[in-house]
């Protein structure tokens, strides 16, 4: 199917889309953010769909799906693969629709999503966990769906799941005062992507959108490179809503000349990012749903004096991953380093390097240190925090003068992984 061909027939059902959902999802908020705003130049305005019922924009794509479907397919129950959202906007329409529901989750979902599944769907559906990653996942739920003629509700590419992330894009025009210049829009399998893109192609042409990835799963980006969704071999799971080895093909189709860029993001910055929404702006983002306010430093320049809209895709976020995310924003900031420390066996040397080699304002905040008899010298693992970044190569510099450096840790994961 060609993409004039896809986008066309997604346009004409938008508005059934809306019609369908009018009773089901919360019109979010488009609000300005007066922080970023500052900070930029520009009029920055976020799309609130953290706050729809099930946190996330997927109850939309999954409801107009499951309401497109009739009821014969229906009544062999629905079969569903997702990390989280679209997982949750299923159990939520099986309820409201009284449909058995199977629902695939890879075994590293958030415990916080899991219980979310699980509360919206209630005794309508059975949750299973498979794999490591959303692609395994779903492949088990196909399997699935052919052993006991269960019916796949795809997370992205099927066009019902796209018109109905599309209203989210016709919300948007609709709620702007003014002609949209920017809009930043989360990618993971592409279908908020492509419902937007459908929509503002053919509604608000001068728009540019910008598709946002994390760097680590950038299936998006690859595909556009290769020009066809490509398997991706290895992915990191932390941005759990957007981590997807490949895009769909519908998806890409509607995608690939509509986007006017396709960035990517480190996990550090996405992590600097939630920290900030939730500071300053009590916005509690999960890593997906920050990635489009991670992107806006990119395009500093071009955003300055422009109307930008951020898609805030979801804040379905554990908060026992406040840790992870607060330790991986202050290593992509410089402000976290870690050390292999040597500590001379003798009294007083733990006080030398405290009072002698760390700054005023360097804290340890972590030491992990077993003494050895048989040894002059023991070694240390050493979690210092910094103040400034810059404080970072005299704290090298001091500790090589008094002979306690042994190696920097931060530049070799896979080894502080394993210490710390």
């Amino acid at each position: 199917m060609m993409k004039e061909e896809v986008g066309s027939s997604v346009l004409e059902e938008v508005c059934k889309a809306e019609e369908r959902l009018k009773n089901v999802v919360v019109k979010t908020p488009l609000a300005v953010n007066n922080n970023l705003s500052a900070v930029y130049g520009a009029n920055i305005s976020f799309k609130r769909e953290d706050l729809q019922q099930v946190r996330s924009y997927k109850i939309r794509g999954a409801y107009n799906k499951m309401a497109t479907m009739p009821p014969e397919s229906l009544a062999k129950g629905v079969v569903c693969a997702s990390a989280g959202n679209h997982a949750q906007g299923v159990a939520f329409a099986c309820s409201r629709m009284k449909v058995k529901g199977t629902i695939f989750m890879p075994l590293p979902t958030p415990g916080q999503k899991l219980e979310q599944v699980k509360m919206f769907g209630g005794s309508y559906i059975d949750v299973v966990l498979y794999g490591d990653t959303f692609d395994e996942a779903k492949n088990a739920a196909l399997r699935f769906c052919d052993e006991h003629d269960g019916v796949f509700i795809h997370p992205f590419d099927d066009p019902a799941i796209i018109a109905g992330q599309a209203t989210v894009g016709m919300e948007i025009l609709e709620q702007s005062d003014e002609p949209v210049d920017f809009l930043f829009v989360p990618v993971g399998g592409g279908g908020l992507a492509a419902g937007v893109c459908s929509v503002f192609e053919k509604l608000s042409p001068h728009t540019k959108i910008i598709g946002v990835e994390p760097s680590a799963a950038a299936s998006m980006k690859k595909a556009m490179e290769k020009g066809k969704p490509v398997l991706l071999e290895k992915i990191s799971r932390f941005v759990d809503g957007a981590a997807v080895q490949q895009v769909g093909a519908i998806t890409f189709e509607l995608c690939k000349n509509a986007l006017s860029d396709m960035v990517t993001v480190d996990e550090g910055l996405v992590c600097e990012t939630i920290l900030s929404l939730y500071n300053k702006d009590a916005i509690v983002a999960e890593p997906a749903g920050a990635l489009s306010v991670a992107a806006l430093e990119k395009y500093r320049d071009e955003i300055k004096g422009k109307n930008v809209v951020c898609i805030i895709s979801g804040s379905n976020n554990d908060i026992t991953r406040m840790e992870e995310i607060k330790e991986k924003a202050l290593l992509y900031a410089g402000l976290k380093h870690y050390f292999l420390v040597r500590f001379p066996q003798r009294p007083g040397a733990l006080k030398t390097f405290v009072m002698e080699v760390l700054g005023p304002d360097d804290d340890i905040t972590y030491f992990e240190y077993t003494q050895k008899n048989s040894k002059e010298k023991g070694i240390a693992v050493v979690g210092i925090a910094l103040k400034q970044n810059r404080d970072f190569s005299p704290l090298i510099s001091k500790m090589k003068q008094y002979d306690f450096f042994v190696n920097y840790l931060n530049n070799d994961p896979s080894l502080m992984n394993l210490l710390i």
